[in-house]
């Protein structure tokens, strides 16, 4: 198949691009390079069937394709904060386009959707059927909303348009190729550690999060997309959940770091508990985590020693 993947010089997308051409796609990757890195899919630039578009789905494309992974929007919150209204309009607007050749092309269209979507959760574990606690006026809320509204695009745009969609809502992800500054807690407690820095532990780390491994995740996405007769949403993520102290101390157990831990203000709306129900997904596509996160981790470190030189 010739197959669309939006964000696909990103850290998931880029490893999506990968699986996609290793199955003998044709893969057609769109990038507006705000969070994305040519060095992320820079192996792919010779392959006969990768082909690389610098552009801002806030504008319409139009390509002739089977699949589209819609996965361009900035994921975290230094960056989706940088400029809160270019995050919204990629999220609708950029949806809204996807949608428009989704329907045009009637290609079946992917949309990577977030637990955010779930807010500040008052249900433990989050499940498919919890319509969430989002602050819709706070500092998160130009992805939380966002994200919220490019599913009711997708649902509105499959009953009334008959496009195929399919929804996938992805839990914390990490692995190789993640930006070291993009202020997530794997990357910000990897990278200090590194470098013997204090790890920087906002409140006083009892808030939790599940870490879902990047191949893990991949995976679940293209079985979603494979799926006949679901539609989703569907949670992909990691159900094994740390108190961010708790990872904090193991990060520094396999970094050998010297770091020690310092405390900082919680951020406005910051989740105090995060975890993936994944029945549905064992369910309808027969999907689960496969690599334990101490295993995952140390892929991520060795990733990060070499791009940091320590």
């Amino acid at each position: 198949m010739r197959i669309l993947v939006t964000g696909g010089a990103g850290f998931i997308g880029s490893h999506l691009c990968d699986r996609l051409l290793e199955q003998g796609h044709e893969v057609i990757c769109i990038d507006n390079f705000f969070t994305g890195c040519k060095d992320n899919i820079r192996h792919l630039l010779n392959h006969d069937h990768f082909e690389l578009l610098r552009h801002d789905i806030i504008e319409p494309i139009l390509v002739e394709v089977d699949q589209i992974y819609n996965l361009a929007c900035p994921a975290s919150p230094l960056h989706y904060q940088y400029n809160p209204v270019k995050t919204i309009k990629t999220n609708i607007m950029g949806t809204l386009n996807m949608l428009g050749l989704a329907k045009r092309v009637k290609a079946r269209i992917l949309q990577a959707s977030t637990s955010e979507v779930y807010g500040d959760p008052k249900e433990h574990p989050q499940a498919e059927t919890y319509w969430g606690h989002v602050n819709p006026i706070g500092i998160r809320s130009c992805y939380d909303e966002g994200k919220r509204a490019a599913e009711t695009l997708m649902m509105d745009y499959h009953r009334q348009n008959r496009v195929d969609v399919r929804i996938v809502r992805i839990f914390n992800t990490y692995g190789p190729r993640m930006a070291e500054n993009d202020g997530r807690v794997v990357s910000n407690f990897i990278v200090q550690a590194l470098r013997n820095q204090p790890l920087t532990v906002y409140g006083d780390g009892s808030q939790t999060r599940s870490f879902c491994y990047v191949e893990d995740l991949v995976r679940g996405m293209m079985q979603m997309m494979d799926t006949e007769g679901f539609i989703g949403p569907v949670n992909l993520g990691n159900p094994s959940e740390f108190s961010i102290l708790d990872f904090a101390q193991v990060i520094i157990r396999l970094t050998g770091s010297k770091s020690k831990i310092v405390h900082k203000d919680l951020p406005a709306d910051d989740p105090v508990q995060r975890r993936p129900n994944i029945a549905l997904a064992k369910q309808k596509l027969n999907w689960e985590p496969s690599v334990a996160v101490q295993e995952g981790l140390k892929d991520t470190i060795d990733f990060f020693k070499a791009k940091i030189a320590v």
